[in-house]
């Protein structure tokens, strides 16, 4: 009686496979707690990341609104100026006006104060005199003896008492200083509502920022994580840059 003996041919693939797939195993346990770190890492750069924005946004927001502020108490003080550089015009105006007429009026007495009638003489020189202590201002009456001297010193050319620069000035010096006043304060107004919308186009910017930032913190793959983290940080430098270019302002 014979035995026969039966020889496998081919090994069993688990027996084979199984040291292999034991590895492989192992391996993505070790890499699973560096990709937990690594994750937990990234949120928490996202998280100090909020943070810096979120602070720096209000800080520019709280500029922009006192930049406003500015912005309206010198355009208020600019139109407030302006009203009165117009009143102090034309109240210099009218005095021109008054003084021009009265020393037409005392052109026509001097005239007459060289008649041959002395009745007629006398009279226009007592209304003359009148009217030099009554109605004649020291700023005037010093135009007056100005134009004298020119006209002594050069007759060929007749200089008016109103052709002196003195008399010009303190008629409408007044009206020049607050004319100045009105339009630094517009000039400073305009400035002040200028950097008022920039900061608020560096608040618009910074919270495009924190949108990618707050979509950032809850995306669950690393590449897209860093992609919103990165096109954040561009947008938060661009708008960093504006507001550090914005003076300070104080309360």
């Amino acid at each position: 009686m014979s035995t026969q003996t039966t020889v496998p041919t081919e090994p069993a693939p688990a027996t084979e496979q199984a040291p292999a797939a034991a590895e492989l195993t192992a391996r993505r346990r070790r890499a699973q707690p560096r990709l937990g770190r690594l994750l937990s890492s990234v949120e928490l750069v996202t998280a100090i990341l909020l943070g810096v924005v979120s602070v720096t946004t209000a800080y520019a927001s709280f500029q922009a609104a006192l930049y406003d502020g500015e912005t309206a108490k010198q355009f208020t003080l600019g139109q407030n100026s302006q009203t009165e550089a117009e009143s102090l015009y034309l109240e210099a105006n009218q005095q021109y006006i008054r003084d021009v007429q009265l020393w037409d009026r005392m052109t026509e007495l001097s005239i007459e104060m060289g008649d041959q009638d002395p009745a007629r003489a006398a009279i226009a020189q007592t209304q003359f005199q009148t009217l030099e202590f009554q109605s004649v201002s020291e700023t005037l009456s010093a135009a007056i003896v100005w134009s004298n001297e020119q006209n002594d010193a050069n007759p060929n050319e007749y200089a008016s008492p109103f052709d002196s620069e003195d008399y010009q000035n303190a008629l409408y010096s007044a009206w020049a200083e607050e004319d100045d006043k009105s339009i630094a304060a517009f000039a400073a107004g305009d400035i002040a509502d200028k950097n008022g919308d920039t900061l608020t186009l560096t608040t618009v910017l910074m919270a495009i920022s924190l949108f990618l930032l707050g979509v950032a913190a809850v995306a669950r793959q690393l590449r897209v994580q860093f992609i919103l983290i990165g096109v954040s940080m561009v947008i938060y430098a661009v708008s960093l840059v504006m507001m550090l270019g914005v003076p300070f302002m104080a309360l």
